[in-house]
Formats: structure tokens, sequence, C-alpha cells
């Protein structure tokens, strides 16, 4: 068992990663429709740089097609094998999707759903289902023992393995991703304590690493500790090219929202800089946008391509690993917001929307559209 102090109204309190039983500023933006694009229906370039596709790099291909609708704030996609495991961040309800629709497979207990906070990120390794929940405590990360076969998952024993990320009605955080060394990234939101994010001592404002059973690596920057980058204010995507360079999207809050290349032990600076900021003692964004263009939620990464979802600039953002401060545009305005973007097994990418959460639509859909090499 591990323990580190964690700042709290002032207070000094245990925090403890282990394996026991679960028992227990503007957010994300309100955002109108856009104007659809001027080059074409559905492309927008918006670099000088080659359109991803012109260098033989994966781009959509063709208009997205709706796989499911008639979903609640959903959050996040986890495959496992071919059968995809849908996140609903305010049901707290797990779906898997099969060719006859959706089933509940099983609710997240403890569950704390309030402004931005819920269910909210998954990923899947080996026998387990991993899960970003906002309980009455904070926020957690814990995992489920799956049971079944695609037709009939079900949730099994619950255990908590990453406790004491503060939660708040904005700024959560809540994405999981296996990294290709094997390890469990998860983001952490400010929790709208922007000081918490520079102190190493409070797990809001970072992306984390620990082993999939919560345990803390060896070779983390900080010894014993699960943070793995700190200086962030909400970011809600990360993901790994070719190359194992890890990307990561994040929200800003006025001025600029953020695409960063995460390295170990990297201060990204929020809240002393805001995008670009040209101070040593920090790490810049390898491209940054303004927020009616952007909200950067989740992200995808193909070979070396890097899809973004966008909830308040409702579109999907191309970027190419070989020239990140290079982007295009696809989409604009035509699906609403879009909060995951996700590559499925069979190589296509997924969009979700995520219109229901803040009264932008009666449902939210999932959409499907192939990707070709140019």
């Amino acid at each position: 068992m591990t323990s580190t102090r964690r700042r709290r109204s002032g207070a000094a309190a245990a925090l403890t990663f282990s394996l026991v039983a679960l028992a227990g500023c503007t957010g994300e933006r309100e955002s109108g429709a856009l104007p659809p694009s001027p080059r074409t229906p559905s492309e927008t370039a918006t670099t000088s740089a080659p359109a991803p596709g012109e260098d033989g790099s994966p781009r959509p291909a063709g208009e997205p097609e709706v796989i499911v609708s008639g979903l609640t704030t959903p959050w996040s996609v986890a495959f496992v094998g071919e059968t995809a495991l849908i996140s609903q961040r305010d049901t707290g309800e797990i779906l898997e999707l099969s060719d006859e629709g959706t089933r509940v497979i099983g609710e997240v207990p403890d569950l704390a759903a309030r402004g931005e906070g819920g269910l909210l990120g998954l990923a899947h390794a080996q026998d387990f289902l991993y899960a970003y929940v906002t309980t009455p405590g904070g926020n957690r990360v814990v995992r489920f023992a799956l049971e079944g076969m695609p037709g009939s998952f079900a949730l099994g024993a619950v255990e908590t393995i990453v406790d004491g990320i503060p939660s708040a009605n904005i700024h959560n955080g809540g994405r999981l991703a296996f990294g290709p060394d094997g390890m469990l990234y998860v983001t952490a939101g400010d929790a709208a304590d922007p000081e918490a994010a520079q102190d190493p001592e409070v797990l809001g404002g970072k992306i984390l690493r620990v082993a999939p059973d919560g345990s803390i690596p060896a070779d983390n920057p900080l010894p014993g500790s699960p943070v793995w980058s700190l200086g962030h204010r909400n970011p809600q995507g990360i993901g790994w090219d070719a190359a194992g360079t890890m990307f990561a999207s994040e929200f800003g809050q006025d001025t600029w929202d953020e695409l960063n290349i995460i390295e170990p032990g990297a201060n990204y600076g929020w809240p002393e800089v805001e995008g670009v900021g040209d101070d040593d003692r920090f790490t810049d964004p390898v491209q940054q946008w303004a927020p009616a263009d952007a909200s950067p939620s989740g992200l995808a990464v193909v070979g070396d391509t890097v899809f973004i979802a966008n909830l308040r600039g409702q579109r999907l953002r191309v970027v190419p690993a070989s020239a990140p401060d290079t982007s295009s545009e696809f989409y604009v305005g035509e699906f609403g917001r879009l909060r995951d973007a996700v590559v499925t097994p069979d190589g296509d990418l997924w969009m979700v929307t995520s219109n229901t959460d803040r009264g932008a639509g009666s449902d939210d859909s999932i959409l499907r559209v192939p990707l070709a090499a140019g």
C-alpha cells in the first residue's frame, strides 16, 4: 500500500492506493450551431501543410453513418474484442452494443453524477473493465471483473485501484487508456482548483500512470507517486502514435485550448500560463486553438495521425504526428458536439456525440466513418 499527502481546503489527509472493495470558469462550454465549412461540405484546411491523406496518412473517407442512437450523455467507448462497451455519464450505465441494439450490462455503484462528473472513461485489459467514476467522496478509478461473453457481458466484482482524485461540477478530466508499456494512464482535471495543478502532492490537474492493479510503477518520475505530468487544467484525450509519442488534448480557460506531447515529469504550466507561454519552466503545447473552435475532448491515434473530437467547436480535427503544429478539420457543425473519437478493431473511426448534456439535442449517437490513405 502506498500513500501521499492530499490537499483539501487547507487540511492534510491520507491518500491511499489499494485494491479495496468499492462500497460506496465555465466547463465544457455552451455552443450554438456553427456554419458549414467554406471548402467542402466536410473538410476545412487550417494550415498550409499537406492535408491528412496527401502524405499517405489516414483520413475520413465519405459521410459518417449512424450506428446507434438514443444514447444519453455517452462519454467513452471500450472494445472487448469486436464488442463495444459504452459509458453513459449521467445514468452510470455501461451498455453493450450489438447488431440488435444496446443492452445494459451493469451500473457503477456510488455514482454522484453532477455537472461534468459521473461515469466517464472506460478501458479494457485482460479480464477487467476499468472505469473513471465521480463518487460522493471524489473521483476514482475502479475495475470490474468482466463476466460472460459477447451478447451476455455482465459486471462482476468491483475494486478501487486509484482513489483521492478531486472532483467538482467542472474539470473532472476522466479519460482512461492503456499505453504501449501496458500501464494505465488517467487524466485528472483541476476540479475548479487551479492551484492544485502545480502541487505534485495533489492528484488534480495531472496525468497519472499506474500499473493495471493500481500500484505505482517504480519508474514514475516522482517516487511513490502516480503523477506522470502536471500543470494541466482539464485534459480529456490521450493516445500514442506508432513511435510511442503520447498526445493529450486539454481544455483551456478563455484563450487557448491545447494539444500537448506528454513527457514524464513535465509541467504544462496551468494556471501560470495558458497555451504557448514561452516560459522555460513549462512545456508549451504543440498546437493551440481558440476555445470557440475547439474544446477538445477524446482523441484517437491511428499510426501517425491524431483524430480529436471537439465539443464547442463541433468538428473532428485531424493532426499529423509528423507535423503536430498543423491540422485539418472535418464535419464542421454537422453533428453538434463531439465527445470522443475511437478507432474500431477493423480500422474505422467512430465519433461519439454529446448533445444531451447541454440541451443541444434530445439524444446522442455514435457515427462511423471509414478511414482511407491519401
